[in-house]
Protein backbone atom coordinates (compact mmCIF):
# COMPACT_ATOMS: atom_id res chain seq x y z
CA UNK A 1 0.00 0.00 0.00
CA UNK A 2 0.98 3.52 -0.91
CA UNK A 3 -0.26 6.15 0.67
CA UNK A 4 -1.60 9.13 -1.84
CA UNK A 5 0.43 11.85 -2.69
CA UNK A 6 -0.99 15.33 -1.70
CA UNK A 7 0.13 18.59 -1.81
CA UNK A 8 -1.47 20.63 1.04
CA UNK A 9 -2.19 19.79 4.54
CA UNK A 10 -5.39 20.91 4.14
CA UNK A 11 -6.80 18.52 2.31
CA UNK A 12 -9.01 15.90 3.52
CA UNK A 13 -10.84 12.29 3.16
CA UNK A 14 -14.44 11.88 3.60
CA UNK A 15 -15.55 8.52 5.40
CA UNK A 16 -19.45 7.11 5.73
CA UNK A 17 -20.57 4.07 6.85
CA UNK A 18 -24.25 3.03 7.05
CA UNK A 19 -24.80 0.77 9.16
CA UNK A 20 -28.17 -1.07 10.23
CA UNK A 21 -29.28 1.75 12.98
CA UNK A 22 -27.36 4.78 12.04
CA UNK A 23 -25.01 6.56 9.29
CA UNK A 24 -21.85 7.89 10.36
CA UNK A 25 -19.50 10.64 8.14
CA UNK A 26 -15.76 11.73 9.39
CA UNK A 27 -13.73 14.12 8.19
CA UNK A 28 -9.40 13.14 8.23
CA UNK A 29 -7.59 15.86 7.63
CA UNK A 30 -4.88 13.76 5.09
CA UNK A 31 -1.64 14.99 6.25
CA UNK A 32 -1.68 13.94 10.45
CA UNK A 33 -4.25 11.46 9.53
CA UNK A 34 -6.55 13.26 12.50
CA UNK A 35 -10.13 12.94 12.85
CA UNK A 36 -11.23 16.73 12.57
CA UNK A 37 -15.28 16.31 12.52
CA UNK A 38 -17.52 13.93 12.74
CA UNK A 39 -21.95 13.27 12.80
CA UNK A 40 -24.31 10.65 13.23
CA UNK A 41 -27.57 10.64 12.52
CA UNK A 42 -29.99 7.57 13.44
CA UNK A 43 -31.68 6.18 10.38
CA UNK A 44 -34.69 5.06 12.00
CA UNK A 45 -35.50 3.13 8.93
CA UNK A 46 -37.43 0.05 10.02
CA UNK A 47 -40.59 -1.04 8.27
CA UNK A 48 -42.63 -3.69 8.51
CA UNK A 49 -42.55 -6.32 6.00
CA UNK A 50 -45.70 -8.17 3.99
CA UNK A 51 -43.42 -11.43 4.05
CA UNK A 52 -43.34 -12.55 7.47
CA UNK A 53 -42.25 -11.45 11.17
CA UNK A 54 -38.79 -12.74 10.01
CA UNK A 55 -38.15 -10.35 7.59
CA UNK A 56 -36.04 -7.23 8.25
CA UNK A 57 -36.53 -4.35 5.52
CA UNK A 58 -35.50 -0.79 5.88
CA UNK A 59 -36.93 2.04 4.19
CA UNK A 60 -33.30 3.10 1.69
CA UNK A 61 -35.18 6.89 1.40
CA UNK A 62 -34.50 7.19 5.16
CA UNK A 63 -31.04 5.97 5.20
CA UNK A 64 -30.02 8.58 2.50
CA UNK A 65 -31.47 10.77 4.30
CA UNK A 66 -29.34 10.44 6.91
CA UNK A 67 -26.26 9.83 4.40
CA UNK A 68 -27.14 13.43 3.55
CA UNK A 69 -27.57 15.06 7.25
CA UNK A 70 -24.13 13.94 7.97
CA UNK A 71 -22.54 15.44 5.38
CA UNK A 72 -24.55 18.75 5.24
CA UNK A 73 -23.65 18.70 8.93
CA UNK A 74 -20.22 18.70 8.11
CA UNK A 75 -18.00 22.05 7.81
CA UNK A 76 -18.28 23.45 4.06
CA UNK A 77 -14.95 24.82 4.38
CA UNK A 78 -13.61 21.46 4.50
CA UNK A 79 -15.75 19.69 2.27
CA UNK A 80 -14.99 21.89 -0.44
CA UNK A 81 -11.06 20.40 0.28
CA UNK A 82 -12.49 16.46 0.40
CA UNK A 83 -9.85 14.52 -2.31
CA UNK A 84 -11.40 11.23 -1.94
CA UNK A 85 -14.75 9.41 -0.69
CA UNK A 86 -14.71 6.17 1.34
CA UNK A 87 -18.22 4.40 1.79
CA UNK A 88 -18.28 1.29 4.02
CA UNK A 89 -21.75 -0.63 5.82
CA UNK A 90 -23.17 -3.61 6.80
CA UNK A 91 -22.35 -6.89 4.78
CA UNK A 92 -24.75 -8.90 3.55
CA UNK A 93 -28.26 -6.50 2.65
CA UNK A 94 -29.51 -6.19 -0.38
CA UNK A 95 -31.05 -3.20 -2.37
CA UNK A 96 -32.55 -3.21 -6.00
CA UNK A 97 -33.13 -0.45 -8.26
CA UNK A 98 -33.61 0.72 -11.72
CA UNK A 99 -30.77 1.38 -13.34
CA UNK A 100 -30.09 5.34 -14.33
CA UNK A 101 -33.53 5.99 -12.49
CA UNK A 102 -32.60 4.42 -9.04
CA UNK A 103 -32.21 8.36 -8.01
CA UNK A 104 -32.43 12.11 -8.72
CA UNK A 105 -30.45 14.78 -8.04
CA UNK A 106 -31.66 18.16 -6.70
CA UNK A 107 -30.23 21.30 -6.10
CA UNK A 108 -31.05 23.40 -3.04
CA UNK A 109 -29.51 25.76 -0.54
CA UNK A 110 -26.65 23.62 0.21
CA UNK A 111 -25.48 22.24 -3.09
CA UNK A 112 -26.78 19.36 -5.19
CA UNK A 113 -28.51 16.09 -3.15
CA UNK A 114 -29.45 12.83 -4.08
CA UNK A 115 -33.09 11.08 -3.63
CA UNK A 116 -33.84 7.51 -4.36
CA UNK A 117 -36.42 5.95 -6.84
CA UNK A 118 -37.44 3.48 -8.78
CA UNK A 119 -35.31 1.07 -5.67
CA UNK A 120 -36.62 -1.81 -3.53
CA UNK A 121 -36.65 -2.05 0.15
CA UNK A 122 -33.45 -2.52 1.58
CA UNK A 123 -33.72 -6.47 2.67
CA UNK A 124 -30.59 -6.15 5.65
CA UNK A 125 -28.30 -8.89 6.94
CA UNK A 126 -30.37 -9.61 9.89
CA UNK A 127 -33.89 -10.77 7.30
CA UNK A 128 -34.63 -14.37 8.89
CA UNK A 129 -37.02 -15.32 5.48
CA UNK A 130 -34.68 -17.89 4.04
CA UNK A 131 -35.48 -21.21 6.49
CA UNK A 132 -32.45 -23.44 6.88
CA UNK A 133 -34.83 -25.99 4.64
CA UNK A 134 -34.51 -23.32 2.16
CA UNK A 135 -31.31 -22.99 2.61
CA UNK A 136 -30.70 -26.44 2.02
CA UNK A 137 -32.96 -26.95 -1.05
CA UNK A 138 -30.28 -24.04 -2.94
CA UNK A 139 -27.58 -25.70 -5.30
CA UNK A 140 -24.51 -25.93 -2.84
CA UNK A 141 -22.27 -22.57 -3.65
CA UNK A 142 -18.59 -22.92 -4.80
CA UNK A 143 -17.05 -20.88 -1.55
CA UNK A 144 -15.07 -21.16 1.23
CA UNK A 145 -18.03 -19.52 3.10
CA UNK A 146 -21.15 -21.06 4.41
CA UNK A 147 -24.30 -19.68 2.94
CA UNK A 148 -26.89 -18.05 5.57
CA UNK A 149 -30.12 -16.29 5.64
CA UNK A 150 -29.76 -12.34 5.19
CA UNK A 151 -27.14 -13.09 2.75
CA UNK A 152 -27.78 -11.11 -0.46
CA UNK A 153 -28.13 -14.14 -2.93
CA UNK A 154 -29.82 -16.68 -0.87
CA UNK A 155 -32.38 -13.08 -0.60
CA UNK A 156 -32.79 -12.67 -4.40
CA UNK A 157 -33.51 -16.68 -4.60
CA UNK A 158 -35.97 -16.41 -2.34
CA UNK A 159 -37.80 -13.50 -4.26
CA UNK A 160 -37.04 -15.61 -7.06
CA UNK A 161 -38.96 -18.57 -5.69
CA UNK A 162 -41.89 -16.39 -4.00
CA UNK A 163 -42.16 -13.23 -5.86
CA UNK A 164 -40.75 -13.30 -9.55
CA UNK A 165 -42.66 -9.99 -10.63
CA UNK A 166 -40.95 -8.16 -7.88
CA UNK A 167 -37.63 -8.52 -9.31
CA UNK A 168 -39.11 -7.68 -12.61
CA UNK A 169 -39.27 -3.75 -12.18
CA UNK A 170 -35.25 -3.67 -11.06
CA UNK A 171 -32.40 -4.73 -13.33
CA UNK A 172 -29.45 -3.72 -10.68
CA UNK A 173 -28.68 -4.40 -6.87
CA UNK A 174 -26.05 -4.19 -4.33
CA UNK A 175 -25.62 -4.06 -0.68
CA UNK A 176 -26.87 -0.19 0.32
CA UNK A 177 -22.95 1.28 0.22
CA UNK A 178 -22.76 0.06 -3.18
CA UNK A 179 -26.07 1.55 -4.02
CA UNK A 180 -24.66 5.12 -2.59
CA UNK A 181 -21.24 4.93 -4.13
CA UNK A 182 -23.30 4.08 -7.96
CA UNK A 183 -25.14 6.91 -7.42
CA UNK A 184 -22.73 9.42 -6.96
CA UNK A 185 -20.32 8.25 -9.34
CA UNK A 186 -23.84 7.88 -11.66
CA UNK A 187 -22.68 4.34 -12.21
CA UNK A 188 -24.69 2.90 -14.90
CA UNK A 189 -24.00 -1.19 -13.50
CA UNK A 190 -22.66 -0.76 -9.64
CA UNK A 191 -19.36 -2.05 -8.70
CA UNK A 192 -18.70 -4.11 -6.08
CA UNK A 193 -15.39 -5.22 -3.45
CA UNK A 194 -14.69 -8.52 -3.32
CA UNK A 195 -15.43 -8.33 0.63
CA UNK A 196 -18.90 -7.68 -0.06
CA UNK A 197 -19.34 -9.96 -3.17
CA UNK A 198 -18.08 -12.78 -0.11
CA UNK A 199 -20.57 -11.54 1.88
CA UNK A 200 -23.57 -12.44 -0.62
CA UNK A 201 -22.67 -16.15 -0.74
CA UNK A 202 -21.85 -17.46 -4.41
CA UNK A 203 -18.81 -16.27 -4.59
CA UNK A 204 -15.32 -17.59 -5.03
CA UNK A 205 -12.29 -15.60 -3.25
CA UNK A 206 -9.63 -17.68 -4.98
CA UNK A 207 -10.39 -16.24 -8.47
CA UNK A 208 -12.54 -13.11 -7.85
CA UNK A 209 -15.73 -14.61 -9.70
CA UNK A 210 -19.15 -15.08 -9.00
CA UNK A 211 -20.56 -18.68 -9.41
CA UNK A 212 -22.23 -17.50 -12.75
CA UNK A 213 -22.71 -21.10 -14.42
CA UNK A 214 -24.09 -22.64 -11.08
CA UNK A 215 -26.33 -19.44 -10.84
CA UNK A 216 -27.79 -19.51 -14.41
CA UNK A 217 -28.23 -23.66 -14.05
CA UNK A 218 -30.82 -22.25 -11.01
CA UNK A 219 -32.46 -19.79 -12.85
CA UNK A 220 -30.68 -17.12 -10.82
CA UNK A 221 -31.21 -13.30 -12.49
CA UNK A 222 -27.42 -12.75 -12.93
CA UNK A 223 -28.02 -9.67 -14.71
CA UNK A 224 -28.44 -8.08 -11.01
CA UNK A 225 -25.17 -9.07 -9.99
CA UNK A 226 -22.66 -5.84 -9.60
CA UNK A 227 -19.17 -6.32 -11.51
CA UNK A 228 -17.03 -7.09 -8.68
CA UNK A 229 -13.57 -5.15 -8.42
CA UNK A 230 -10.38 -5.16 -5.96
CA UNK A 231 -11.10 -4.21 -2.72
CA UNK A 232 -9.74 -0.68 -2.33
CA UNK A 233 -10.11 0.25 -5.35
CA UNK A 234 -11.82 3.82 -7.07
CA UNK A 235 -15.39 3.58 -8.69
CA UNK A 236 -15.43 6.59 -10.17
CA UNK A 237 -15.88 9.82 -9.37
CA UNK A 238 -18.77 12.27 -8.22
CA UNK A 239 -21.15 13.60 -11.35
CA UNK A 240 -22.48 16.13 -9.16
CA UNK A 241 -21.20 19.11 -6.03
CA UNK A 242 -22.18 17.31 -2.99
CA UNK A 243 -22.63 20.21 -0.38
CA UNK A 244 -19.63 21.32 -1.13
CA UNK A 245 -17.86 18.03 -2.04
CA UNK A 246 -16.27 18.93 -5.64
CA UNK A 247 -17.78 17.14 -8.96
CA UNK A 248 -14.43 14.95 -9.45
CA UNK A 249 -13.92 13.43 -6.75
CA UNK A 250 -12.59 10.23 -6.54
CA UNK A 251 -14.57 7.28 -4.83
CA UNK A 252 -14.03 4.29 -3.77
CA UNK A 253 -15.64 0.99 -4.01
CA UNK A 254 -18.22 -0.05 -0.89
CA UNK A 255 -16.01 -2.02 1.83
CA UNK A 256 -17.11 -3.93 4.25
CA UNK A 257 -17.63 -2.49 7.36
CA UNK A 258 -16.15 -4.97 9.57
CA UNK A 259 -13.00 -5.12 7.01
CA UNK A 260 -12.59 -1.12 8.15
CA UNK A 261 -13.36 -1.32 11.54
CA UNK A 262 -10.62 -3.66 11.59
CA UNK A 263 -8.47 -1.23 9.65
CA UNK A 264 -9.03 1.79 11.57
CA UNK A 265 -7.66 -0.62 15.17
CA UNK A 266 -4.74 -2.44 13.89
CA UNK A 267 -1.70 -0.71 13.97
CA UNK A 268 0.69 -3.65 12.89
CA UNK A 269 0.10 -6.90 10.95
CA UNK A 270 1.30 -8.63 13.99
CA UNK A 271 -1.78 -7.16 16.20
CA UNK A 272 -5.14 -9.24 16.75
CA UNK A 273 -8.19 -6.79 16.60
CA UNK A 274 -10.65 -7.86 19.81
CA UNK A 275 -13.90 -5.83 20.05
CA UNK A 276 -16.78 -6.63 22.81
CA UNK A 277 -19.56 -4.77 22.26
CA UNK A 278 -23.17 -5.74 21.73
CA UNK A 279 -21.70 -9.08 20.38
CA UNK A 280 -17.52 -10.10 20.02
CA UNK A 281 -15.02 -10.40 17.03
CA UNK A 282 -11.64 -11.67 17.75
CA UNK A 283 -9.13 -11.11 14.41
CA UNK A 284 -5.99 -10.89 12.95
CA UNK A 285 -4.50 -11.04 9.32
CA UNK A 286 -2.90 -14.08 7.78
CA UNK A 287 -0.08 -14.03 5.95
CA UNK A 288 0.18 -13.53 2.61
CA UNK A 289 -0.70 -16.28 0.21
CA UNK A 290 -2.60 -17.85 2.59
CA UNK A 291 -5.96 -19.70 0.91
CA UNK A 292 -8.91 -21.17 2.69
CA UNK A 293 -10.60 -24.70 2.17
CA UNK A 294 -12.36 -24.47 -1.02
CA UNK A 295 -15.64 -25.62 0.91
CA UNK A 296 -16.67 -24.42 4.47
CA UNK A 297 -17.06 -26.73 7.68
CA UNK A 298 -20.39 -25.53 8.97
CA UNK A 299 -18.80 -26.75 12.24
CA UNK A 300 -15.94 -24.82 12.15
CA UNK A 301 -16.01 -21.63 14.88
CA UNK A 302 -14.03 -19.74 12.78
CA UNK A 303 -14.62 -17.97 9.48
CA UNK A 304 -11.96 -16.55 6.79
CA UNK A 305 -13.52 -12.57 5.43
CA UNK A 306 -11.66 -10.98 2.55
CA UNK A 307 -9.10 -8.30 3.48
CA UNK A 308 -7.07 -6.20 1.57
CA UNK A 309 -4.45 -7.40 -0.95
CA UNK A 310 -5.37 -11.03 -1.73
CA UNK A 311 -4.97 -11.40 2.39
CA UNK A 312 -7.31 -12.98 4.75
CA UNK A 313 -8.59 -12.31 8.39
CA UNK A 314 -9.25 -15.26 10.63
CA UNK A 315 -12.61 -14.29 12.44
CA UNK A 316 -13.90 -15.52 15.48
CA UNK A 317 -17.41 -13.69 15.49
CA UNK A 318 -19.27 -14.88 18.54
CA UNK A 319 -22.95 -13.99 18.67
CA UNK A 320 -22.76 -13.39 22.95
CA UNK A 321 -20.44 -10.35 24.35
CA UNK A 322 -22.13 -7.32 26.04
CA UNK A 323 -25.77 -8.68 25.19
CA UNK A 324 -25.32 -11.10 27.71
CA UNK A 325 -24.32 -8.72 30.45
CA UNK A 326 -27.10 -6.93 29.30
CA UNK A 327 -29.67 -9.44 29.69
CA UNK A 328 -28.04 -10.42 32.87
CA UNK A 329 -28.64 -6.73 34.26
CA UNK A 330 -31.88 -6.53 32.78
CA UNK A 331 -33.16 -9.75 34.93
CA UNK A 332 -31.34 -8.38 38.14
CA UNK A 333 -33.59 -5.46 37.19
CA UNK A 334 -36.91 -7.36 36.47
CA UNK A 335 -36.16 -9.38 39.99
CA UNK A 336 -36.20 -6.31 41.67
CA UNK A 337 -39.52 -4.91 40.23
CA UNK A 338 -41.07 -7.84 41.31
CA UNK A 339 -39.71 -6.65 44.84
CA UNK A 340 -41.36 -3.80 44.64
CA UNK A 341 -37.91 -2.17 44.02
CA UNK A 342 -37.24 0.53 41.47
CA UNK A 343 -33.29 0.60 40.82
CA UNK A 344 -32.07 2.07 37.46
CA UNK A 345 -29.75 -0.57 35.27
CA UNK A 346 -26.67 1.91 35.72
CA UNK A 347 -26.55 1.67 39.58
CA UNK A 348 -27.35 -2.14 39.46
CA UNK A 349 -24.36 -2.44 36.82
CA UNK A 350 -22.15 -0.40 38.65
CA UNK A 351 -22.24 -2.01 41.73
CA UNK A 352 -22.29 -5.43 40.20
CA UNK A 353 -19.07 -4.62 38.69
CA UNK A 354 -17.81 -3.22 41.96
CA UNK A 355 -18.64 -6.84 43.74
CA UNK A 356 -17.15 -9.02 41.01
CA UNK A 357 -13.69 -6.66 41.64
CA UNK A 358 -13.80 -7.63 45.52
CA UNK A 359 -13.51 -11.23 44.35
CA UNK A 360 -10.21 -12.11 42.61
CA UNK A 361 -11.03 -15.69 41.45
CA UNK A 362 -14.35 -18.14 41.78
CA UNK A 363 -15.26 -21.53 40.88
CA UNK A 364 -18.37 -20.69 39.82
CA UNK A 365 -18.85 -21.77 36.13
CA UNK A 366 -20.85 -19.61 33.41
CA UNK A 367 -21.51 -21.04 30.08
CA UNK A 368 -21.88 -17.58 28.37
CA UNK A 369 -23.86 -19.01 25.21
CA UNK A 370 -27.03 -17.04 25.86
CA UNK A 371 -27.73 -16.24 22.39
CA UNK A 372 -26.35 -19.45 20.76
CA UNK A 373 -23.59 -19.50 18.18
CA UNK A 374 -24.11 -19.99 14.38
CA UNK A 375 -21.24 -22.92 14.44
CA UNK A 376 -23.28 -24.19 17.75
CA UNK A 377 -26.88 -22.77 17.36
CA UNK A 378 -28.01 -25.51 20.41
CA UNK A 379 -25.16 -24.52 22.84
CA UNK A 380 -27.56 -22.37 25.13
CA UNK A 381 -26.31 -21.31 28.70
CA UNK A 382 -25.63 -22.69 32.11
CA UNK A 383 -24.46 -22.31 34.76
CA UNK A 384 -22.28 -25.00 36.98
CA UNK A 385 -20.69 -25.83 40.49
CA UNK A 386 -22.84 -23.51 42.19
CA UNK A 387 -22.17 -23.65 46.17
CA UNK A 388 -23.16 -21.74 48.84
CA UNK A 389 -20.06 -19.85 49.00
CA UNK A 390 -20.32 -19.05 45.73
CA UNK A 391 -24.43 -17.20 45.36
CA UNK A 392 -23.10 -13.95 45.66
CA UNK A 393 -23.67 -10.95 43.15
CA UNK A 394 -19.50 -10.63 42.76
CA UNK A 395 -19.37 -14.42 42.28
CA UNK A 396 -22.02 -14.39 39.80
CA UNK A 397 -20.87 -11.56 37.74
CA UNK A 398 -17.14 -12.49 37.62
CA UNK A 399 -18.19 -16.16 36.45
CA UNK A 400 -20.36 -14.83 33.94
CA UNK A 401 -17.47 -11.71 32.44
CA UNK A 402 -15.00 -14.87 32.30
CA UNK A 403 -17.61 -16.83 30.60
CA UNK A 404 -18.18 -14.74 27.37
CA UNK A 405 -14.29 -14.30 27.55
CA UNK A 406 -13.84 -18.69 27.53
CA UNK A 407 -16.63 -18.62 24.60
CA UNK A 408 -14.42 -16.52 22.68
CA UNK A 409 -11.41 -17.90 23.90
CA UNK A 410 -12.69 -21.87 22.37
CA UNK A 411 -13.19 -20.14 18.94
CA UNK A 412 -9.92 -18.70 18.40
CA UNK A 413 -7.36 -19.95 21.25
CA UNK A 414 -4.79 -17.68 22.49
CA UNK A 415 -1.95 -20.19 21.33
CA UNK A 416 -3.14 -20.15 17.40
CA UNK A 417 -2.71 -16.37 17.70
CA UNK A 418 1.02 -16.83 19.45
CA UNK A 419 1.31 -19.91 16.69
CA UNK A 420 0.31 -17.18 13.99
CA UNK A 421 2.83 -14.54 14.66
CA UNK A 422 0.76 -11.95 16.49
CA UNK A 423 2.45 -10.13 19.15
CA UNK A 424 -0.35 -8.56 21.48
CA UNK A 425 -4.31 -7.92 20.73
CA UNK A 426 -5.64 -4.27 20.54
CA UNK A 427 -8.73 -4.63 23.08
CA UNK A 428 -12.07 -1.80 21.85
CA UNK A 429 -15.59 -2.29 22.22
CA UNK A 430 -17.64 0.06 24.86
CA UNK A 431 -18.24 -3.33 26.39
CA UNK A 432 -15.15 -4.32 27.48
CA UNK A 433 -13.29 -0.85 27.49
CA UNK A 434 -15.62 0.04 30.39
CA UNK A 435 -15.89 -3.42 32.28
CA UNK A 436 -12.84 -3.87 34.37
CA UNK A 437 -13.78 -7.07 35.64
CA UNK A 438 -14.11 -8.27 31.91
CA UNK A 439 -10.63 -7.06 30.96
CA UNK A 440 -8.99 -8.69 33.71
CA UNK A 441 -10.82 -12.37 32.36
CA UNK A 442 -9.24 -11.56 28.94
CA UNK A 443 -5.98 -10.69 30.47
CA UNK A 444 -5.76 -13.90 32.37
CA UNK A 445 -7.62 -15.61 28.82
CA UNK A 446 -4.80 -14.09 26.72
CA UNK A 447 -1.36 -14.37 27.77
CA UNK A 448 -0.30 -11.37 24.80
CA UNK A 449 0.18 -7.88 25.56
CA UNK A 450 -2.97 -6.08 25.61
CA UNK A 451 -3.68 -2.43 24.39
CA UNK A 452 -6.80 -0.41 24.71
CA UNK A 453 -7.85 3.17 23.86
CA UNK A 454 -8.32 2.46 20.20
CA UNK A 455 -11.80 1.64 19.53
CA UNK A 456 -13.25 0.11 16.29
CA UNK A 457 -14.55 2.57 14.05
CA UNK A 458 -15.76 1.92 10.45
CA UNK A 459 -15.98 5.23 8.63
CA UNK A 460 -12.50 5.80 10.10
CA UNK A 461 -11.32 2.92 8.67
CA UNK A 462 -12.84 3.71 5.51
CA UNK A 463 -11.01 6.65 5.01
CA UNK A 464 -7.73 5.66 6.25
CA UNK A 465 -8.09 2.97 3.15
CA UNK A 466 -8.28 5.70 0.74
CA UNK A 467 -5.74 7.84 2.37
CA UNK A 468 -3.73 4.19 1.78
CA UNK A 469 -4.68 3.13 -1.69
CA UNK A 470 -2.52 3.90 -4.58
Amino acid sequence: QKKMSLQAPSQYVLGLDVGTSSVKAVLLEAESRAVVDSQTKKTKADISSLDGEKCREQDVARIVSAVNSCVAALPREHLCKVVRIGVSGQMHGVVLWKSEEGYIWQGGEKGFTFQPKKTSHLITWQDGRCSREFLDSLTRPDSHLSLATGFGCATIFWYMRNRPQFLESYNAAGTIHDYIVAVLCGLRRPLMSAQNAASWGYFNTRCGTWNLQILRDSGFPTYLLPVVVESGAIAGKTVRQWYGVPEGTEVGVALGDFQCSVYSCMMETTDAVLNISTSAQLTFALIPGFQPSAQPDPAASIAYFPYFDGIYLVVAAALNGGNVLASFIEMLKQWMQELGLEVPESVIYSRSLHAALTITDTDLAVQATLFGERHSPDQLASVTNISPSNLSLGHMTRALCRGIVKNLNSMLPCQQLIDSGVQRIMGSGSALTCNDVLKQEVEKAFTLPIVYGKNVDSAVGVAMVMLDRK
